[in-house]
């Protein structure tokens, strides 16, 4: 006789005598005797007790956080078993079915069991089962066969576990069940696994939950100190503010959070390195920049750790000195913000400006930036002062052009109190003086009127200047970094450039292409500058034509990277419906691919060629989007949802990007 009919003998003797006979699992023969003692019915295997549907709805509702938390593993573990004839069941603490899935034939043998939603299966009510056992054991349990105490179920096997909270309190139960003749140990397996991810779930909601409480509490304090207040992270970038340090930046704090630290504080490369450490720092005077002019600070650090001593960022408190020391210090312009990591394009004859420019930065070498209008040269401008050994000191630009000639003197040089009609009180330093120590960023130099241009040779040449109105000689110390749309040699050749102040300012020499000669940085211009503005707006895109990649690269570009900034800006705050089609394009742009599209029909090898450009287009253009996709989620530890607002589309269009560069 085979073990399951020695099983049937043993069952049936209990049933009779009350006496249970060697070769029976100990807990097993625990449930039999426990369900002989509350009357289990031994010819049943019913339950019945059933809620009804509004005892059922309250119930599911009491529940919800345990439902929603095991559905997505509920589903799950259906897919792997699915069409193997088990169901998958999930209780409450009282054994009442509260979730249930799986083989729509097993399901209706099920019903006839009440073995359905608002059934209950503890051990007094159906006799040993899994659902039941497993409750009342307090740990997981096959049941199979004829080990079940009532006769209904001996076609069944189950394997059940309980799911307890963070206390270790039994909060439900999970449960598989299916034909007795698939009974195997490694599905109890697979429900142990189910059941340990639903209790690590719950682990981190409660964690969660009592960080919210604790936040709460935080917060209260944070808000109310007198002291303006930041939190920043290890990248250095600022993820809460207090009202107070909102009214010292003047910003509010949807503009700050998200920007680095050094956005708005003058922070020395010591003190940069002490906060990365997670060292406290003590009360420093600092620069503060705001929306109103620069102005002082003192300022104090202390380390955020976790329990592991990991270092997870800083918390900086503010405090405003009302005497400014540095009296100049009001007429600075804004700090240098951009790095060479900002400029945007792998174009070979741009990465080669790159190169050079950062081979510049690490003299003090006057340097001339060429290229039209647009193309970048501020940005240049600043990244090499920032990687310079001057990035501590100031950063002022002044734009040749947009001065009236007969004021650009004293723009540059200052002037003294009464030294002309209209003279300020006091006087005003030049950006000579403002620039001392740093870097003077004169743009449109080809602008400057010849008589200032022999002024400017002159200072050049002996590091000196005086204000307009005084006899005083000011040294200076300042590296000179020129810009201009012309080129010099030729108003050098027409008279209206001197040719040895070109010499003095042509040491290194950069010149940057225009956006029509590097067309293939298109891709990842659009996908950057689409990225921002729908991270600045809050505006989600659902999907991007593939054609407007192709308009935009039929397209000259007079205006450049501003300009490609601007179109792209301008469609996404037009979109209708998060879509961004060719519609939305400008006209000059359709109308320059339409005129391609006619050129490309009366060249009977322009198709092919057309054809190729746009398979490179569209390959470059995936590969940044597949690069782009990894980097944020490696930064956001797989979070789709902080990815996808990241990148400004919704859930499921990213889901289709990594579905089709083959990332899930």
């Amino acid at each position: 006789m085979n073990a399951t009919g020695n099983l049937e003998i043993i069952r049936q003797e209990f049933v009779e005598t009350g006496n249970i006979s060697l070769g029976i699992r100990p807990e097993i023969a625990a449930s039999w005797q426990r369900s002989r003692q509350t009357g289990v019915n031994p010819e049943d295997g019913v339950s019945h007790v059933v809620l009804n549907s509004q005892q059922l709805a309250e119930l599911r509702l009491h529940k919800h956080h345990l439902i929603s938390t095991a559905q997505p593993i509920i589903d799950k573990l259906h897919q792997l078993v699915t069409e193997s004839g088990f169901i998958v069941l999930l209780a409450d603490d009282e054994g009442y079915v509260i979730d249930i899935a799986g083989d729509k034939s097993t399901l209706t043998r099920a019903v006839h069991l009440n073995l359905y939603l608002g059934g209950n299966w503890q051990e007094r009510e159906v006799g040993t089962n899994g659902l039941g056992t497993a409750l009342a054991l307090n740990h997981p349990v096959q049941i199979s066969g004829a080990e079940h105490y009532c006769d209904k179920l001996r076609g069944w096997t189950c394997s059940a576990a309980p799911i307890r909270d963070l206390t270790g309190h039994i909060v439900g139960a999970l449960q598989m069940s299916g034909p007795c003749s698939r009974a195997h140990l490694h599905t109890l397996g697979m429900v142990v696994a189910a059941v340990e991810a639903i209790q690590g779930y719950l682990d981190i909601e409660e964690k969660s939950h009592r960080l919210t409480v604790l936040n709460n509490h935080l917060n209260s304090i944070f808000f109310s100190v007198s002291d303006g207040v930041l939190l920043i992270n290890q990248q250095a970038e600022i993820q809460e503010v207090n009202p107070v340090a909102e009214k010292i930046l003047a910003y509010p704090a949807a503009k700050i959070c998200g920007q680095r630290i050094t956005r708005f504080l003058d922070l020395k490369p010591h003190a940069l390195e002490t906060l990365g450490k997670g060292s406290p720092l003590a009360s420093a005077e600092t620069a503060f920049y705001g929306k109103h002019d620069p102005a002082y600070c003192r300022l104090s650090a202390k380390p955020l750790k976790d329990e592991q001593n990991n270092i997870l960022g800083n918390i900086l408190f503010l405090k405003p000195i009302d005497e400014i020391k540095n009296p100049a210090n009001r007429y600075t312009a804004v700090p240098a913000n951009f790095h060479f990591s900002d400029i945007i394009g792998q174009n070979e004859r741009l990465q080669t400006a790159i190169k050079l420019a950062l081979l510049a930065a690490k003299n003090d070498a006057n340097v001339l930036l060429q290229g039209e209008s647009g193309t970048g040269k501020e940005v240049f401008a600043q990244a090499i002062h920032n990687h310079s050994s001057r990035h501590t000191g100031p950063f002022v630009a002044i734009n040749c052009g947009a001065i009236p000639h007969e004021l650009l003197a004293s723009e540059l040089f200052g002037y003294e109190e009464g030294a002309f009609t209209g003279a300020g009180r006091g006087g005003r330093p030049g950006k000579f003086e403002l620039a001392s120590g740093g870097t003077l960023f004169l743009d449109e130099i080809g602008e400057m009127p010849l008589e200032q241009q022999i002024t400017l040779l002159r200072v050049l040449q002996d590091q000196k200047i005086t204000r307009l109105g005084s006899s005083k000689v000011i040294s200076t110390d300042v590296r000179i970094l020129c810009a201009t749309n012309k080129n010099l040699k030729e108003e050098v050749k027409k008279g209206s450039f001197r040719q040895d102040l070109y010499y003095r300012l042509n040491v290194i020499f950069l010149q940057l292409p225009p956006l029509r000669e590097r067309k293939d940085d298109i891709p990842l211009l659009f996908s950057t500058f689409q990225t921002a503005v729908c991270r600045k707006s809050g505006i989600t895109l659902q999907s991007i034509e593939r054609n407007i990649l192709e308009h935009l690269r039929a397209y000259e570009w007079p205006g450049n990277i501003r300009e490609l900034q601007n179109v792209v800006e301008r469609m996404i705050y037009s979109t209708p419906n998060g879509v961004l089609s060719t519609e939305l394009l400008p006209q000059e742009i359709l109308t320059v691919a339409a005129s391609a599209e006619r050129k490309s029909h009366s060249d009977p090898k322009q198709p092919l060629k057309m054809k190729m450009l746009r398979q490179q287009f569209r390959q470059s253009f995936a590969e940044h989007e597949r690069q782009e996709i990894l980097t944020l989620l490696s930064r956001e530890v797989g979070n789709v949802s902080a990815v996808a607002r990241t990148l400004g589309i919704s859930r499921s269009a990213l889901y289709r990007k990594m579905h089709q560069f083959k990332l899930l």
